[in-house]
């Protein structure tokens, strides 16, 4: 350990005690942690001039280091309070991040490993989540809201690896995807008039390719008179719900008790009468509560994480089976195929310039078929041969039961919008 890391770990350590001593509350009363942190760098440096460590060569520095991370984020408040900062990873004592721009940056300050979980137990303190060797692993929201931490420390993890992903920067809707180029005109049209009605809709693609911010903009496209019921392990959707409510999975407490899994919330959720259940990321047992949802005569929507628009439905079929209600393979992969309609697969890809920006796109809109065999019988509707190439319609239309709730809702037929002949709201 160094010099400096010895002495600032020793006046942390000190204005802790001055401040606990003092009862203050750190995010409030931040002038006077300042003082409490000068008095400690004071006597530091009285006992420096004795002889018993090295004298700080700038206290006034060290004095604005503890401050922050006792009162901000130590290193990370400015990386933190930065708007165009999207993901931020922390692999022991370095720090990297992903901007607006899809590239990924290392941070200037260094920093240590005791420092970031010091960053990391600020952030957890204001959730019911706790990290320590009984839950080396947690995920919670945090920043009040706006951003997601998912944390792994020893033993699980060679060292703590955590992720803090950003997700409320900015309310998304159909119309903002076009203008980002991520849909078309026609497939935003289409996609609107699908949210219209009580249609199940899937977003697959990997991890960082727009799925959140998609699914967000199609519930923004929702009817405000529609009951919408949110159900996510870490809320991550943000758009202005009307009607209906959002809820949040909850982990076990210290006794290993009063523990609400996405599962339980599918469940209850199905007793609240809602116009389209929401589950915002499947990732195992809920998407069996899911073959019920989808059979309940309500709409459906959800992410998944899969490699096309065909391997979300499989992706779908096996998580269902992890619940292990020994049901047969064949009997949910029916109910799926008589309910689900649409499949809209996003993609993401580096765009080659040389800053390494990425560009997310919708590729594919996949409608499921009503099949007569074994299998999943799909129908592309739009499609992309690439991320970058055009996305077009492939001529085809809508399975019956969809077509018929569309008609409805678009008076001129939704082959015009389809088309592009017709713009939708």
């Amino acid at each position: 350990m160094t010099d400096r890391s010895h002495a600032y770990g020793e006046i942390r350590r000190r204005a802790l005690e001055l401040v606990e001593e003092a009862h203050i509350n750190t995010d409030a009363d931040r002038d006077v942690v300042r003082s409490l942190v000068s008095r400690a760098v004071e006597e530091y440096q009285r006992r420096s001039n004795l002889g018993e460590s090295r004298a700080l060569r700038y206290p006034t520095d060290m004095v604005e280091r503890v401050v922050r991370s006792l009162a901000d984020y130590g290193p990370l408040t400015e990386l933190l309070a930065r708007t165009d900062v999207e993901e931020i990873f922390i692999e022991g004592s370095r720090v990297t991040y992903i901007d607006s721009s899809g590239r990924l940056r290392g941070m200037e300050e260094v920093t240590t490993a005791e420092e970031n979980r010091q960053v990391i137990d600020r952030l957890l303190a204001a959730t019911d989540r706790r990290l320590d060797a009984s839950s080396p692993i947690v995920q919670g929201r945090v920043l009040n809201g706006t951003a997601r931490l998912t944390v792994v420390i020893p033993p699980i993890a060679d060292q703590m690896s955590a992720t803090i992903r950003r997700y409320a920067l900015r309310k998304e809707t159909l119309a903002s995807l076009v203008e980002l180029d991520s849909l078309n005109s026609p497939a935003a049209g289409f996609l609107w008039a699908v949210m219209q009605t009580n249609s199940s809709v899937v977003i697959s693609g990997p991890p960082g390719a727009g799925k959140t911010s998609l699914l967000s903009a199609m519930l923004n496209a929702a009817p405000s008179s529609h009951c919408l019921r949110c159900c996510e392990e870490v809320r991550e959707l943000h758009f202005p719900l009307v009607h209906g409510s959002f809820y949040e999975a909850r982990p076990a407490g210290l006794d290993g008790s009063g523990e609400v899994s996405l599962r339980d919330l599918v469940k209850v959720v199905l007793a609240m009468r809602p116009d389209r259940i929401v589950v915002g990321e499947v990732r195992g047992a809920e998407a069996f509560e899911l073959t019920r949802a989808v059979n309940a005569g309500t709409g459906f929507s959800c992410t998944i994480h899969a490699n096309s628009a065909a391997d979300a439905l499989a992706a779908l079929v096996n998580a269902a089976l992890m619940a292990g209600e020994n049901v047969p393979e064949a009997v949910v992969r029916n109910v799926f195929s008589a309910s689900l309609d649409l499949v809209v697969h996003c993609e993401r890809e580096s765009t080659g310039c040389e800053d390494g920006s990425l560009r997310r796109q919708v590729s594919e809109v996949l409608a499921v078929v009503p099949s007569l065999h074994d299998d999943f019988t799909t129908e592309p509707i739009f499609v992309r041969e690439r991320v970058g190439a055009p996305l077009r319609w492939t001529g085809a239309l809508p399975p019956d039961r969809l077509l018929r709730q569309l008609d409805r809702v678009v008076p001129s037929g939704v082959a015009p919008v389809l088309e592009g002949r017709v713009s939708l709201p």
